[in-house]
């Protein structure tokens, strides 16, 4: 008899404990459904991933498996690289002294004359020197335009040409500004259009005044074309082509008030100056979504590795080993996600952030990624700033959020939201991901 009460005491606990399990692992599925359900992703294609480092267990898996456009979250692997290879100070310049010649060699340093740093130290030195200087860029291997990169976004600020020697972030910035002035009762405007820095290339302006300002170039010239706009201020940031070194010599001379001469040679067991601390450049990176600074980033580490800048030979190289690990390897083919080559799937996303965590620290990570109302998640998670620290991607069509999320039992969460193929309004997939992440730190 006491062994029957026993064995229905055990039986009622079984089903107590499976009950529990059902109920969770329902309430789980329903909040996924409910997301996927979401009208902002009629006929588009989710995948979630969110893993619970507490338990090592996935808590929400759809399509985690399969392969998305990541757009921007493709800054993830390269900021590993960065963080794994570039030490504390980017290496603005490579140098040696010879038979009375300074012999210099670009790093691919994007901080060069960029308007975000006061200190220039690459700047200082050059302008310190009495020998002639000269310079070549034999370890340059990329091109200025990426794999992949949609060839008629050329003028876009998010498309900045990359280069072995970049100066002012190898953009220049017009400036239309109007000279307001009450004249016998009316208004007198005079349009004043100016750059920075200032070029001295052809510039041309259109006759009549249009509605908006307005700055154009050929693909391959510098040759710019203004449009007046009835706008009191405005101001337009357009890459300029960088011809190799040439665009860059033209700017710095003025700058550093020496002649740079363009010759071939050799540098060997060069000494280095470095310019600014390196997450000083990887948090814009995140924080704006920098292309530019993503690109040369890789640039960079491909230079300190391999002694050329080489994109594709990095990416090769991560992927055989630092990178190896990935759940589903990657497509993989530039820095920044500007490419729809680049295939990377939820799960790798959250394999990387794991151990971008382990070999760097959280504490540090939080620091470089946005969050909540910061950055490119401005008016997004307001209540969870402090809590949510993710990277945003963004292509036409393509959306996505990856990071780590603090629950309010303060579990640690890593997480990767990846939606591809959406035909709707790009605010209402991100508030959709948004109440479903929100949820998921609510009931965890």
């Amino acid at each position: 008899m006491v062994a029957g009460k026993i064995n229905f005491f055990l039986l009622f606990i079984g089903v107590v404990l499976v009950s529990c399990s059902v109920q969770k692992q329902t309430a789980t599925t329903s909040l996924q459904k409910q997301f996927i359900n979401d009208s902002a992703f009629t006929n588009a294609f989710v995948g979630i991933a969110v893993y619970d480092t507490e338990t090592g267990k996935y808590i929400h898996q759809y399509n985690s498996n399969k392969y998305f456009v990541p757009a921007s979250n493709t800054k993830l692997p390269t900021l590993y690289a960065g963080l794994k290879y570039l030490g504390k100070q980017l290496p603005g310049l490579q140098y040696k002294e010879e038979n009375d010649t300074l012999y210099i060699q670009p790093t691919g340093d994007p901080t060069l004359l960029h308007v975000d740093y006061k200190t220039q130290p690459v700047v200082d030195f050059l302008k310190q020197q009495t020998k002639p200087i000269v310079i070549n860029n034999s370890n340059w291997k990329a091109e200025a335009l990426g794999y992949g990169w949609a060839w008629d976004d050329y003028l876009g600020y998010y498309m900045t040409e990359r280069s072995p020697l970049p100066v002012y972030g190898n953009y220049i910035k017009w400036i239309q500004q109007r000279n307001v002035e009450e004249r016998d009762g009316k208004m007198d405007t005079s349009g004043i259009i100016f750059t920075d820095p200032e070029v001295n290339w052809d510039v041309q302006f259109k006759t009549g005044k249009t509605t908006a300002f307005d700055v154009t170039r050929p693909r391959t010239e510098n040759k710019y074309t203004i449009t007046e706009g009835k706008e009191l201020k405005k101001e337009l940031e357009v890459p300029f082509v960088t011809n190799g070194l040439q665009s860059a010599l033209e700017l710095l001379k003025d700058t550093v008030h020496q002649t740079i001469t363009e010759e071939s040679f050799r540098i060997t067991n060069p000494e280095v100056i470095y310019s600014q601390p390196v997450d000083s450049m990887f948090k814009p990176l995140m924080y704006r979504s920098d292309n530019f600074f993503a690109e040369q980033t890789l640039l960079m580490v491909s230079n300190v590795l391999f002694g050329e800048m080489d994109e594709q030979k990095l990416i090769a190289h991560m992927l055989k080993n630092d990178l190896s690990g990935f759940p589903q390897k990657p497509k993989w083919v530039d820095g920044s996600g500007l490419s729809r080559y680049n295939l990377f799937t939820p799960e790798d996303f959250v394999w990387l952030l794991l151990k971008m965590k382990d070999e760097f620290g959280l504490e540090r990570l939080k620091t470089i990624l946005p969050t909540g109302n910061t950055g490119t998640l401005r008016n997004y998670y307001v209540d969870d700033a402090g809590f949510i620290f993710a990277k945003t991607g963004s292509l036409t069509g393509h959306l996505a959020l990856s990071g780590f999320l603090i629950t309010s039992k303060n579990k640690l969460l890593v997480f990767s939201v990846i939606v591809n193929n959406h035909n709707t309004s790009a605010t209402s997939v991100r508030r959709a991901v948004e109440k479903f992440l929100q949820q998921v730190r609510r009931e965890n």
